[in-house]
């Protein structure tokens, strides 16, 4: 941090040095141009002190080992880029008019450039002194499982670390039974020179061999944790937990913290998230512009419900959407108020297959429900769905919790995505009653999604909507 300061002083100092020298040298300057000087001090001055916080702030000051080489490079080049935008905010709104641009311009570059060789040098004389093993950390490894062996073998392989291993305290899990002859699998992969001991004398051996820290592995229990930090906290050196490499597959994984509690993700299932961003943009474009454009046959249809029967001109159908949340689907009403009471008395008039349920000629639609069942007009209050969220314009189609209720395992998988007005089934077999041709094509959908297939459906589906093919 010390030498970062003196980096930015000398570089202000310097160019202000030249800045005022050859302004001398320009006729019709006044005195005041020697105290805009100051003030270029003054500004460069607090460039170099937010320069450091920032760099603090990116964990540039911390151990070396914290940063690989690049990564430190590319912090220090956006540590210095922050810095000099604040800068430059400051110069604009104090309008600092007599301030040299181009020793602010000089001073911003040059801070960058040599802060990166700096730490580009120290970098290597540390590595330098890490190969001849100076300047390291003596570390002591708690545990001799696999976790404690992989530890071992990573210190000792990459020296850059910083850290000389110099040996395995075993715990109550895995000190050898019986004589020494009888050790076990993990021991024999070992020297004896690596086992220093037990963890009651962790006391002595980080005295006798210098430990700087402790590295605790998957072995040892919790009461041993405990104690261990307990004793390490008395010698007054530093301890980590490794986690379980879980036979090598957290080997590469980063930490990832869930609110307070770190985690190591294992597998990442593959979401094709700038597709579904796409996807959304379409539905909210698509819906605004199609409830725009259908506002007049809306009104017109809320009329003819009005004036055909009695009751609300929606009807709130609770479906099961994305993941199982209930949501409630939009509908204009087609069948008459008290339609979902006399639906027990039709039951075993039922056409489809399963656990479905739909009647060519229910008794229960009205006329103007009729009309609206045909061209599929009763689904048009569903685009509010669309633009709230719960639904979107292409996907599965929404089922009742009923249904759901009675799933198999496999057919849960249907509720992955969202649910859409229009879906592969309503567009290819929507008079089918066959229960697992529904499930088939919507589950097809959902393995195979893409936004060409979405397109290829919703062209389908103004062929079905205007032939009149809908229930």
């Amino acid at each position: 941090m010390l030498v970062d300061i003196l980096t930015v002083a000398v570089l202000a100092v310097l160019a202000t040095y030249v800045r005022l020298k050859t302004s001398f040298f320009q006729p019709g300057h006044p005195t005041a141009m020697v105290v805009s000087q100051w003030s270029l001090l003054l500004y460069l001055g607090g460039f170099a002190l937010v320069l450091i916080l920032i760099s603090k702030a990116y964990g540039l000051y911390g151990p070396i080992q914290s940063l690989g080489g690049l990564h430190e490079l590319r912090l220090t080049v956006q540590s210095c880029f922050m810095a000099s935008v604040i800068l430059a905010g400051a110069l604009y709104f104090t309008y600092a008019n007599t301030i040299s641009r181009a020793v602010i311009l000089a001073t911003m570059v040059s801070s960058t450039v040599l802060l990166c060789i700096r730490r580009a040098v120290w970098r290597a004389h540390v590595y330098r002194n890490y190969d001849k093993d100076l300047g390291t950390r003596n570390v002591l490894v708690v545990g001799i499982g696999p976790s404690g062996l992989a530890v071992r073998n990573h210190l000792r392989r990459i020296r850059r670390l910083g850290y000389s291993f110099k040996g395995f305290i075993y715990t109550e899990q895995d000190a050898p039974r019986g004589k020494t002859a009888q050790r076990t699998r993990l021991f024999q992969q070992l020297n004896d020179s690596e086992i220093l001991g037990g963890v009651d004398h962790l006391a002595e051996i980080v005295r006798k061999h210098f430990i700087d820290e402790v590295f605790i592995t998957g072995a040892c229990s919790r009461n041993t944790v405990t104690d261990l930090v307990a004793q390490a906290a008395e010698a007054e050196i530093d301890v980590r937990i490794v986690p379980d490499l879980y036979e090598g597959l957290a080997l590469s994984a980063p930490i990832e913290y869930v609110g307070q509690f770190p985690t190591i993700p294992l597998h990442y299932r593959h979401i094709p998230l700038a597709s579904l961003i796409v996807k959304r943009v379409l539905d909210i474009v698509l819906a605004s512009c199609a409830l725009i454009l259908a506002a007049p046959a809306m009104l017109a249809i809320a009329i003819a419900i009005a004036i055909d029967s009695r009751g609300p001109i929606f009807y709130c159908a609770e479906r099961v959407g994305r993941k199982g949340h209930i949501f409630c689907c939009w509908k204009f009403r087609t069948m008459v108020s008290n339609a979902d009471a006399l639906r027990e008395n039709l039951l075993s008039m039922n056409e489809r297959d399963g656990i479905l349920f739909k009647l060519r000629e229910d008794p229960r639609i009205t006329r103007a429900g009729r009309f609206l069942r045909k061209y599929s007009l009763d689904e048009l209050p569903q685009l509010f769905n669309v633009l709230l969220g719960t639904m979107s314009i292409v996907g599965p189609r929404p089922p009742i919790a009923r249904e759901v209720n009675q799933y198999k395992l496999q057919h849960l998988h249907r509720l992955d995505v969202s649910p859409g007005i229009t879906g592969l089934w309503q567009v290819q077999a929507r008079q089918d009653p066959s229960f697992d041709q529904y499930i088939s094509l919507d589950t097809f959908y959902v393995d195979n999604w893409s936004l060409w297939l979405d397109f290829k459906i919703m062209i389908r589906t103004f062929g079905v909507v205007i032939s009149g093919t809908g229930s």
